[in-house]
């Protein structure tokens, strides 16, 4: 079947199930082409046939014979060559499954731990490593002289080694090769990639050898390792394998790492998509590092803005290893951020310091903070290093906290006021955040003299640009098509895209989403608008919670998941709904109808939403009867679930015209000799996007002070931020001194600086955590029904490893003429009416 299968020119063929000859060519593929095909065919034969038997008298009658039917059969194939033959064949191949051999490339890797002998030597032999001991001089008496004469004897310690060297050793063993293994007695194809936290992709592929083939060299395989990446991005890494490299007949990933998972999406979720689980296969974890070091970290955990002079709590989070009973002292600081344009700001302001004993993983210290200041501030939680530690860097933490005097403005629009509206007002004008001053409505149906009179309501959809852009979020209640003015929709989409400001579309009776088809906002919905959808109420109905709910806690109405249920529940059976055509492909369900589904007849009905559109969210509701959550308990969950919603979207962002100049760093924290990407979005005092062309240097001017090193004092020098485009600003520059660092940029509007901080350190992100994540490791297993190794056990993984070959059948037209079978034909045919002709002297 192979030697069948190259005939016709494929490979890896283990059966061929159908063959189905046509012809290609124009003029033989219609009606009467096969007839003209065989007409041509045969009078060639026949002219071959009567030019050998009749015409050429020299020769034996068999000779002739055999050279005519030779010609014959060339003649016959050659013409039907002109009607391009094709074979549609119908095959089963049999491919070998690849296997993806994922390193950890980051810094971490580089960590050089320290094992107690036996951990070591066996370690040592399980990657064939050749084990360094140090020789110590001992004297001894000599039994002649009485003289001490110095001998040496081995040492308990060996030489140290990093992370990534045993992996190199692991890798390059010359002697019962992991890799070797795999592919040879598994019948697998390898394939290797590293991912080193690279902006742009995370993964990279390596080449098996040095001459760019297929064949393993395990070597030079090991000698292309490195562990120079700044972030452990475990999820995004294995995102790109489905994404970049393909994963169709991808059959096991095994991920070689120390599982230290510091940035971008975590590589298991609650939902069967997390990056992990949606790959299909199982992954091999092979565990690289200590799981246990004498190491101290903190944690701080604060919320991103505070109210002033509302009592908050600052939570820091204490985890030891190694260091069980020891007492350790915990402080944390805050110290403000912006200061007036001559730079002068108030000293740090103590928020706490506790005596914490260790006597578990993870301690949590509650630090109470009332704020009697506003502005931005910078929370630092610290604790002295211990003896032992295996990194110090993680010892302290820094969190930016934006601390407001300010209140959340709120926008609802509404034709006419519903239930629903009557309770939100209430609840947000006895909120903290918001009050009588915060929230305002625009109500269809009222009289437009209360509108003008009356401060709650506000006169008109489409106020000046700085006005509306002051929103921090904006409601949109049972409204007509006729009263949605275009000029409003899109100062709403501008408003969410462009400004990050939050959207809550909420579904009533009376109108419902298809009257935003058509607009600008129809286009901004986690939810696709059916036009001739109609309000659905003949039968009440549960609303069903998604598996993504659990992710938002506007959701989360309870502290536990009894209390969740419970508190859902009180909504009760809901009369009506307002149905959608279908979920938008960039949204996530939060609560489902429980047995309607959308047009394709599978997707169940959304009835709360929620999808990123530009730089901000939108929220949809298909139902105005929240209020409901009232019915048993009061203000409590209807509270919470409102409260929750108006902090995630309309604490987001900068508050009220704050909004209107932001500076941002890419990160808060940087290595020596790295790159700060410092960005600003500017706008007018009329939120129309700030270009160069309105600034007087054509560019921002920006303050950076710089940390003194040893005697001398900080050093402050300009940066220009120049225009990149249309109310974006952008300047890179390289940071090369330890230390922290102020940034300040003049806002040309106020001329009133803002400013931002970050830190320096010799030291990566990857050195916070001195030990293997074991946890994460074990989890990546099991979940997706691999096994979990270390050095000592991955020697297993061959035998552990049960894949099945891949098969697949294929239906290809295949061109007759192109394969090997049609010239050995031709050829074959050439040759034979030679040799005759050879015979009978007529060469």
């Amino acid at each position: 079947m192979q030697t069948l299968g190259w005939l016709l020119g494929l490979d890896n063929v283990t059966s061929i199930d159908d063959i189905d000859p046509s012809l290609a060519a124009p003029w033989a593929s219609d009606d009467f082409g096969p007839f003209w095909v065989f007409f041509g065919a045969v009078a060639l034969a026949v002219l071959a046939i009567v030019f050998y038997l009749k015409f050429q008298p020299r020769g034996a009658l068999w000779a002739r014979t055999g050279m005519a039917i030779s010609r014959a059969i060339l003649l016959a194939l050659l013409f039907i060559t002109l009607a391009d033959p094709v074979l549609r064949l119908t095959v089963t191949n049999i491919q070998r499954p690849f296997v993806y051999f994922i390193f950890d490339g980051t810094d971490s890797m580089a960590i050089e731990d320290e094992y107690p002998d036996d951990q070591r030597q066996a370690l040592d032999r399980a990657v064939d490593r050749k084990t360094t001991v140090h020789k110590a001089p001992t004297s001894d008496g000599d039994a002649n002289t009485g003289a001490k004469t110095a001998t040496e004897t081995p040492s308990t310690k060996a030489t140290p080694r990093s992370r990534l060297g045993y992996v190199q050793s692991l890798i390059g063993k010359e002697n019962d090769n992991l890799l070797t293994k795999l592919q040879d007695e598994n019948k697998v194809q390898i394939r290797s990639f590293i991912f080193d936290g690279n902006s742009t992709s995370q993964m990279r592929k390596l080449a098996v050898n040095a001459s760019g083939g297929e064949k393993l060299d395990p070597s030079y395989l090991a000698e292309q390792l490195t562990s120079k990446g700044q972030v452990t991005a475990m999820g995004a890494a294995l995102n790109d394998i489905s994404q970049q490299f393909g994963s169709g007949q991808l059959a096991a990933v095994v991920l070689v790492s120390d599982f230290a998972h510091n940035s971008g999406p975590a590589p298991l979720g609650t939902s069967d998509q997390s990056p992990a689980t949606k790959l299909g296969v199982p992954i091999y974890t092979v565990g690289i590092g200590a799981t246990e070091a004498i190491d101290l970290a903190v944690d701080l955990q604060t919320d991103p803005k505070m109210k002033k002079a509302e009592r908050t709590n600052v939570v820091a989070k204490l985890r030891q290893s190694g260091l069980q009973g020891q007492t350790v002292s915990v402080s944390v600081v805050a110290k403000p951020m912006s200061g007036d344009m001559d730079g002068t700001r108030a000293g740090e302001i103590m928020v706490g310091q506790k005596t914490v004993t260790l006597t578990s993983a993870v301690e949590t210290v509650e630090f109470p903070f009332t704020p009697q200041e506003s502005g931005r501030f910078e929370f630092l939680a610290k604790v002295d290093p211990l003896p032992g530690e295996v990194v110090e860097q993680n010892n302290r933490a820094v969190r930016e906290v934006n601390v407001i005097d300010d209140y959340l403005r709120l926008m609802y629009v509404a034709h006419e006021p519903t239930w629903e509206w009557r309770f939100i007002k209430e609840v947000f004008h006895r909120d903290k955040l918001v009050g009588m001053q915060g929230f305002r409505t625009f109500l269809g149906s009222s009289d437009p003299r209360v509108r003008e009179s009356n401060v709650l309501f506000i006169s008109t959809l489409t106020p000046k640009r700085s006005e509306f852009f002051a929103n921090d979020m904006i409601f949109l209640d049972d409204m007509p098509q006729t009263s949605l003015n275009p000029r409003f929709c899109d100062m709403v989409k501008e408003y969410v895209g462009e400004l990050g400001g939050g959207l809550v579309v909420i579904a009533g009776p009376r109108f419902g989403p298809r009257d935003l088809y058509g607009t600008a906002i129809a286009d901004m919905l986690p939810v696709i608008v059916d036009p001739n959808a109609r309000l659905r109420d003949e039968k009440e109905f549960t609303l069903k919670l998604t598996s993504h709910a659990s992710r938002y806690p506007f959701m989360r109405l309870g502290e536990s998941e009894t209390e969740n249920t419970k508190a859902w529940h009180n909504l009760g059976p809901l009369p009506w709904y307002q149905p959608v055509a279908n979920l938008h492909e960039q949204a996530y369900s939060l609560a489902d109808h429980p047995f309607d589904t959308c047009s394709d007849g599978k997707t169940p009905q959304p009835l709360i939403a929620i999808r990123p559109y530009g730089k901000g969210e939108v929220v949809y509701l298909g139902f105005n009867e929240t209020w409901r959550l009232r019915r048993k308990y009061g203000e409590k969950y209807y509270r919470q679930f409102w409260s929750q919603l108006i902090y995630r979207l309309g604490m987001s962002h900068a508050l009220g015209d704050a909004k209107r100049f932001v500076p941002r760093l890419d990160r808060q924290q940087y290595r020596a000799e790295e790159k700060v990407t410092f960005t600003v979005e500017a706008f007018d005092e009329n939120y129309e996007p700030l270009t160069e062309e309105k600034l007087a240097d054509r560019t921002l001017k920006a303050e950076l002070t710089v940390p003194g090193q040893g005697d001398s004092p900080p050093q402050t020098r300009e940066i220009l931020v120049p225009f990149l485009r249309r109310g974006m600003f952008e300047a890179r520059f390289p940071v090369y001194a330890p230390g922290e660092y102020t940034l300040r940029v003049k806002d040309p509007i106020t001329n009133r600086f803002e400013e931002r901080r970050f830190e320096v350190t010799s030291l990566s992100a990857e050195r916070r955590r001195g030990v293997r994540d074991l946890q994460l490791q074990n989890d990546l297993a099991s979940r997706t029904h691999g096994r979990s190794y270390d050095l000592t056990t991955v020697a297993n993984l061959p035998q552990d490893l049960h894949v099945q070959p891949i098969v697949e059948k294929l239906t290809r037209n295949h061109a007759l003429w192109s394969t090997p079978l049609w010239f050995i034909v031709i050829v074959g045919l050439m040759l034979g009416e030679w040799f005759f002709r050879k015979m009978v002297n007529l060469t």
